[in-house]
């Protein structure tokens, strides 16, 4: 079916089939247990050793979030794991089949002192990660940098057996470079003409999050944000409505997934917290006026796209809370699905960076979930605000008169003078080590 379709629309599918996909746990410690899965499986025998070295950004993601399955934190447990019972060729769901047989011997190899993963220095990637796995007089060496599955470089025994070599800069090669010359006006053309049964994939994205949304109200994960606002609504300190349950909904989502829970997220842009924001306030909305499989999943296919769009003009990690630009794709969503156009979906987006543009990211860890309840939050009252043609204006912060300039002002301030608030936050973080 795409094939037939315009080509521009062929390259939106392919990039949301490159960047929303299945992921077990959060995507940093897990870029790390794929290397060293993917390393182990060129050894002979028994994991002796693990060495790794991983980027400043890839540290502070690393640090304090739990490794699903484990009950544990930090990079040497997601790297033990990955090595011992790791599946090398699942990609971001590497975690998904390790034993509880493996788990004892990871956490062994942890306590005889047999795991180390250090900083990287200098780096000039920001995800970055390699790991050298030992069994016995036996090494193997994988190297992951510039995407979290994006695998550069294998050495076994001092032999180099693979060299990533891509052509920058070509459209075949990178499917994100699309959105160097689109708008997010065609975005939404796409989104409205495209025929249901090439997108029907992104439904997808709902099961999967929708699933650990529910899980997450269990109260047993994370700091069970969303959980406790259950609870405190049903007490009627809350208003039971369509912006509680977004809220609720939302983050009971990143409270499993952020927690350890053994259920994938589908994700955007190397996060499953971008891709449960993507998803959730869009889903719930999608309920609230009864849309089919088809409206649903344009929705979605607007929210994820949105999401992409905007974070393609951004470092892959860096010190802006990158849920922020995931709710502006959910805010993008929720308005078409309420009968909102393209001036709408920017009104709303335009209201969204005067509202929450300076969140920053300290690691991710429990407390994502919150800054996740305070983005999609600020997404619901920038709907409510555009439906009623009200926004923030272009005469004031960085909010500028086009949509496009607004986007542009908020990705220059994270590529530029936020870099410093980025060493800043990775040396309070590196401290409490």
């Amino acid at each position: 079916m795409s094939e037939q379709i315009n080509p521009l629309w062929n390259h939106f599918i392919r990039a949301v089939q490159e960047e929303v996909k299945p992921a077990l746990g959060c995507t940093e410690p897990v870029s790390l247990a794929l290397a060293c899965a993917i390393a182990a499986e060129h050894l002979p025998g028994e994991v002796t050793q693990i060495d790794a070295w991983v980027s400043p950004n890839l540290m502070k993601n690393g640090l304090g979030v739990t490794v699903p399955g484990t009950g544990m934190v930090g990079l040497p447990i997601a790297a033990a794991l990955g090595a011992i019972g790791g599946n090398a060729q699942a990609g971001l769901e590497v975690l998904k089949d390790a034993s509880g047989d493996a788990l004892a011997k990871a956490k062994a190899l942890l306590q005889a002192g047999r795991v180390q993963v250090k900083l990287q220095e200098p780096c000039d990637e920001i995800l970055y990660s390699r790991a050298c796995v030992h069994a016995g007089n036996t090494s193997a060496m994988v190297t992951i940098a510039g995407g979290h599955t994006r695998v550069v470089e294998i050495v076994c025994q001092g032999e180099t057996r693979f060299v990533l070599n891509e052509q920058p800069g070509e459209m075949g090669g990178d499917p994100l470079v699309v959105f160097s010359h689109t708008t997010l006006s065609q975005i939404v053309e796409f989104v409205e003409q495209v025929p249901f049964d090439a997108i029907r994939f992104i439904l997808e994205a709902a099961r999967l999050n929708d699933a650990l949304s529910r899980e997450g109200l269990s109260g047993k994960w994370g700091l069970h944000i969303g959980a406790t606002l259950h609870k405190q609504r049903a007490r009627g300190w809350m208003a039971q409505d369509i912006g509680s349950d977004i809220v609720i909904r939302t983050s009971a989502a990143s409270d499993a997934r952020m927690g350890g829970a053994t259920l994938p997220a589908m994700s955007n842009s190397g996060s499953g917290n971008q891709g449960i924001t993507a998803t959730m306030p869009v889903v719930v909305v999608a309920e609230y006026v009864q849309a089919d499989d088809e409206r649903l999943a344009r929705a979605l296919m607007l929210s994820h796209l949105a999401a992409i769009y905007i974070h393609y003009q951004l470092p892959r990690l860096s010190a802006l809370c990158a849920a922020t630009t995931a709710a502006m794709g959910a805010a993008a969503g929720m308005a078409w699905l309420m009968g909102g156009n393209y001036q709408t979906i920017a009104m709303a987006i335009g209201s969204m960076i005067g509202d929450v543009s300076g969140i920053i990211c300290d690691g991710a860890s429990n407390s994502c979930a919150m800054k996740v309840s305070t983005s999609v939050g600020s997404a619901w009252k920038a709907v409510m605000m555009a439906l009623d043609d009200s926004a923030v204006t272009g005469n004031e912060g960085i909010v500028a008169h086009d949509v496009e300039q607004s986007i542009a002002n908020l990705c220059s301030l994270a590529c530029r003078s936020m870099q410093a608030t980025d060493q800043q936050i990775i040396e309070i973080m590196a401290s409490k080590v």
